[in-house]
């Protein structure tokens, strides 16, 4: 654009001033959004880990048990797994950051829905280069060194037929807790008694969802034995009683293929009242929006574009007296409009006549208006030369009714006809006000039209801050963004836990293949051992991340507090996370048996 079509434009007289604008993200909606991707993404990436460590362990504690075995001293043997665990790590954070460097150079350049960022903005720390190429490898020292304490110490104790040790009673703790105090504030929430203390509630509530979120993988093992247990002492089912006879000896085997996708599903909760609470903060409650633009903002063609965007519902013209008579004060103001534009403008309207200059009386609003056979003067702008358009105070009324909350219309202005204006005549104070619906679509699509056909006009929105829009926008792409890591990272580990219990199951199986069990048998156990733990985590990961999204959105301040309609997608989330388990629980089951694998054990 030219320096002339700037009108409101100002030059760039020097540098070297802190000035911008204001943050995209205000600090408590930054302090959300860090809190929903931290139960969106790292739980599911501390499920993953905790099942590549295990997974890495059961080999490795062999190798160094027979390392220590062969004369090698303790502290030997955890050095030799600390250096493998530093190198591997070390490795991993080479990699993982050149990873992020590539994906943060393409992903800048072609952008997200509704959020864009320079490559720059992405640009790795100092602090983050040094946590991660020095952070990590000393963690993984720590954990190497530590990890080993067992091989070293007692070689003979990790041998592949060792018992597995019951679940502690103590893992139900953290679950309880959580759930503790999440009733709490659901109880608090459902009497209309809501904490105001945010204080106590900003730390207390994602604790307890914490809390709640690893009881609730802590305490699905001591929960599968508990129901294997009762099922097998109950059942005469061949395939079921083998099947919960297993999750009896060994807990843990399934729970490790459920427990990513029993937290993801209970993350998800979260992300839907996250999602929730902001649109509660941008969607409106009027029953309508308006937009304020100064008339002398817009060209005649502007204006005419403008009155034609698409989602509009109607336009008015609202004119501000310059001066009046002695005695009509205060002065009311005009409204340019014809009977069908106020009928469009309002929810009822009655008098009006169209041609003729009427005064609007809306019962509802307090109203400031001359007497009766009072003038009043406006001052119109035609071509190059001013000209004073002078009014009679009309005794005829319009009597209508505003929208609840907003007033399109001023209460005692004077109704005027545009034929009654001179052509070609711009008012010097005029405002021009567009209705449209309060939906967040509807506005974006007229603030949209109004920014492409006049970029440079101020436009108020009353009762609306447009800034949240945007904040919604930005926070729903980073939570799906969320979502899609941790659906990845979950099913990760489920196809590692999976791959990891068919191997061990192997030996097994070919053994019970020998003493004449079906292999249609076989594949009906490992399908029962994985679904039926399965199906309780997740209606408990239902439950407690509805509980765990109500408290949430007590604690919030918002009108929702209860989301029923976020129940059937988590059902279908949680069926759809059964199918799956329970194809992917088919194990590896030939006709062929190999004795190996029982010579191998």
């Amino acid at each position: 654009m030219s320096r002339a079509e700037l009108s409101g434009g100002s030059p760039v007289e020097r540098f070297g001033e802190r000035y911008g604008p204001p943050p995209t993200l205000d600090p408590t909606t930054l302090g959300i959004l860090r809190f929903a991707l931290s139960a969106v993404v790292l739980l599911p990436l501390a499920v993953f880990l905790s099942v590549c460590a295990r997974l890495s362990a059961a080999d490795r504690a062999r190798r160094l048990a027979a390392l220590r075995l062969l004369g090698l001293s303790k502290k030997g043997t955890q050095r030799v797994n600390a250096a493998e665990t530093v190198a591997a790590a070390g490795l991993g954070a080479i990699l993982g950051l050149g990873e992020y460097w590539a994906v943060n150079q393409l992903a800048s350049r072609v952008g997200l829905p509704g959020f864009t960022w320079y490559p720059a903005d992405g640009a790795l720390t100092f602090q983050t280069l040094v946590v991660c190429l020095v952070g990590c490898p000393a963690l993984a020292w720590y954990v190497g060194r530590a990890s080993a304490g067992n091989a070293a110490a007692n070689p003979l104790a990790v041998r592949r037929g060792a018992v597995e040790k019951p679940p502690s009673k103590w893992v139900f703790l953290p679950l309880i807790t959580g759930l503790g105090v999440i009733t709490g504030y659901c109880v608090a929430g459902a009497a209309g008694h809501a904490p105001t203390s945010t204080a106590v509630s900003s730390l207390l509530m994602p604790l307890a969802i914490i809390l709640a979120g690893v009881g609730l993988a802590l305490s699905l093992p001591s929960l599968s034995r508990f129901l294997a247990q009762r099922m097998a002492r109950s059942t005469r089912s061949l395939s079921l009683g083998l099947a919960m006879r297993r999750n009896e000896a060994e807990p843990g085997g399934a729970i490790r293929v459920a427990t990513g996708l029993v937290l993801l599903v209970f993350a998800a909760s979260l992300a839907q009242g996250v999602v929730i609470e902001l649109n509660g903060v941008a969607k409106s409650v009027l029953a309508v929006q308006t937009y304020e633009i100064s008339y002398g903002e817009l060209s005649g063609p502007q204006r005419r574009a403008v009155e034609a965007v698409p989602g509009l519902r109607a336009h008015v013209v609202t004119l501000r007296s310059d001066s009046a008579d002695a005695g009509a004060a205060p002065s009311p103001e005009a409204v340019v409009a014809t009977c069908g534009q106020l009928r469009e403008a309002v929810p009822w309207v009655k008098g009006c006549v169209d041609g003729r200059p009427m005064r609007l009386w809306d019962a509802t609003q307090p109203e400031e208006s001359a007497k009766a056979g009072g003038s009043v003067v406006f001052r119109l702008k035609v071509g190059q030369h001013a000209r004073d358009l002078k009014l009679t105070v009309p005794q005829q009324t319009i009597r209508y009714r505003d929208h609840e909350g907003i007033h399109v219309l001023p209460s005692g202005a004077i109704l005027v006809p545009p034929a009654a204006l001179p052509p070609n005549a711009r008012p010097e104070s005029a405002t021009l006000t567009l209705v449209s619906g309060p939906s967040e679509k509807t506005v974006r699509t007229v603030l949209d039209g109004i920014g492409g056909i006049a970029p440079m006009a101020g436009v108020t929105t009353p009762g609306l801050i447009v800034d949240s829009f945007q904040r919604v926008t930005i926070v729903r792409t980073l939570l799906a963004v969320g979502m899609i890591l941790g659906l990845i990272i979950g099913v990760a580990a489920y196809l590692v836990a999976a791959t990891d219990r068919a191997v061990e199951r192997r030996p097994q199986v070919t053994a019970l293949a020998l003493l004449g069990a079906r292999a249609r048998t076989l594949r009906a156990v490992q399908v029962v051992q994985v679904v039926l733990p399965l199906a309780v985590g997740l209606v408990l990961a239902v439950v407690v991340g509805k509980m765990a999204e109500s408290s949430y959105l007590v604690t919030g301040g918002g009108a929702v507090f209860w989301d029923g309609g976020g129940v059937p997608l988590l059902l279908a989330c949680a069926l759809g996370v059964l199918v799956v388990a329970a194809v992917g629980a088919l194990p590896l089951v030939g006709r062929r048996i190999d004795p190996e694998l029982i010579r191998r054990d």
